[in-house]
Order: structure tokens, then sequence, then C-alpha cells
């Protein structure tokens, strides 16, 4: 296996200047990450510098680039105008991905995460999923069969809520019916629909191409609930990241159902704490999970 991190997980250096893209891939490198995860803070599509940039960092730091991850939704515009899509938006949603696709052979990853769909939570019910998930369904598949040209294997994220569950997530894959279309587990996200880390992941072993390793606070009620640092879960609970190793998370067990799983591919650090600024929370989570993993 290697350990590594996205670079989402600097987004606060970033924010404020103290890192660019290159220099994110630098410090990961310098903290002994063994790989990064390509989670651009600007629009690579607009930005074709930035990839260069990114690329001659990663290789002059001898540092591999393992998935690259941008945002997508097949069912709502990505806009302030929040609508349902027509036919002719999600085609031209589809051949943005697909430039997307372009950018991550560039970088020579052959891992892509792209979202699905997005909904607020009071649209994610069952039945709204069983209309969404045939035409989810219809753009991965075209999107996955554009990257095996590339030899890319694309994947979705437990990730949205509405696209967030275990279960969910398989019958997503399971429907797509690509070899090349696969998911990233993320541990956390499983308790954003309340969801047991550890059941879930094991739930999804079977179909996981690169994991995502963060931790959270969780909490059933909280002081202030207007509080920005909290996020409420699906069915009413409360939820905030957390340095890996110091939430409510049993990242322990759960590396160790990934080691007697038999994986050995990627495993990326995802830092998002508000608490701790981002380059002491992200570099002691890299040290905590590669000793979980030791």
């Amino acid at each position: 296996m290697k350990i590594g991190m996205s670079t989402y997980s600097l987004s606060g250096a970033f924010r404020d200047g103290r890192l660019d893209m290159p220099g994110i891939i630098r410090t990961i490198a310098e903290w002994g990450g063994e790989h990064a995860e390509v989670a651009s803070r600007v629009d690579l599509l607009t930005h074709p510098d930035v990839t260069k940039q990114v690329k001659a960092e990663a290789e002059k730091c001898r540092l591999p680039l393992s998935s690259y991850t941008f945002s997508a939704n097949f069912l709502l515009s990505r806009t302030e105008d929040i609508h349902e899509l027509s036919d002719s938006e999600r085609r031209a949603e589809i051949e943005r991905v697909k430039k997307h696709i372009d950018i991550a052979a560039e970088l020579g990853v052959k891992l892509v995460r792209h979202d699905v769909g997005h909904r607020p939570v009071e649209q994610t019910s069952t039945a709204q999923f069983e209309r969404d998930l045939p035409i989810a369904a219809d753009a991965c598949r075209e999107i996955a069969d554009y990257a095996a040209q590339y030899g890319i294997c694309t994947n979705i994220e437990n990730h949205g809520r509405h696209f967030q569950g275990s279960e969910r997530v398989h019958r997503l894959v399971d429907l797509v019916g690509r070899p090349n279309f696969r998911c990233f587990i993320d541990v956390g996200n499983f308790c954003g629909v309340d969801e047991d880390p550890y059941s879930a992941t094991m739930n999804n072993l079977d179909i996981v191409s690169m994991f995502h390793f963060k931790d959270n606070y969780l909490r059933k009620r909280v002081a202030d609930p207007e509080n920005w640092h909290w996020k409420k879960t699906k069915h009413g609970n409360y939820s905030c990241g957390a340095i890996a190793g110091y939430g409510d998370i049993d990242l322990r067990r759960i590396a160790e159902l990934i080691k007697s799983s038999g994986f050995d591919g990627f495993i990326s650090i995802e830092f998002e704490c508000p608490f701790v600024d981002c380059m002491l929370g992200a570099k002691c989570s890299l040290d905590c999970v590669k000793a979980l993993f030791a």
C-alpha cells in the first residue's frame, strides 16, 4: 500500500497564499507521503498551466500522482440557478467531465473520482434515488467507456448525501457494469448518512479502488447547532472533521479490515478539521495513518 494525501487537505494554506499547487505537492513529498491525489483548488480546464506545474513538481519530487478528483452533477445544475438538468445540459456536463478525463491522462494518473449528483437532504429519499439511479448510471457508463482508451478507472465516492450510503454506491457500480468503474471509499463520509464506517467499508470492499482516511467528531446533539463547524447528518446527528486518530471513528479497526482484505492500492489522507491549521493537522493525520498500516 502507498499512503499519501489529497491536495484538498492543504486547502487552507492554498486559500491564504502560503502554498500554491506545486507547493502542496512539494510539501506532501517532504512529509514522507508516498503519493498525492490531485484535487485542485483551481479549475484545471481553465488553468492548463497548473496541470503542467503539478505534473512537473511531482516528477521533480519523485512523488507519484495517484488520482485526479473533480466535481460533477448529472442531476442538478452546478450554478447558482439550481434546477433539474435538461437533456442538453446533461449532455454538456458529460462532455465537460470527458475533458477532465483528458486532463487525468495528461497528469498520468490511472484513477479518477468524479461526483454523480448532489441533492438537498430533503430530496434524497429512496424514491428519488430510484428515479435518479438510471440517469446517473447512463452518464457514468459513457464516461467510463471514454476513459477506457487511456486505461483510466473512473470512480464514484460515497459523498454528497444522495449517493453516500454503501448500498447506494454499490447499486450504482453494479448498474454501470463496467470493469473500470468502481468507488473511492471515504471512511469518514459514511457518518454523513449515519452509517457505521466499519460495516459500510466492509460492504464496499469488493468495489474499492482507493481509500480516503479522515476522522470525525460525532455527536447526537451539540450546544450550538448553528455553528457552521458542525454538519448535520441526514438523520439529524452532527459530525465535524478531526485529525486522524483524534476523533470518534475506529480507524484502527478499519485499517485492520483493509489489511486483512488484501487491498494493496492507494490510501489518501483527506484532512478537513476546522479547528486546527491544516499544516499541523494534515501532517499529524498522515503520521497517524502511516502508523496504523505499519
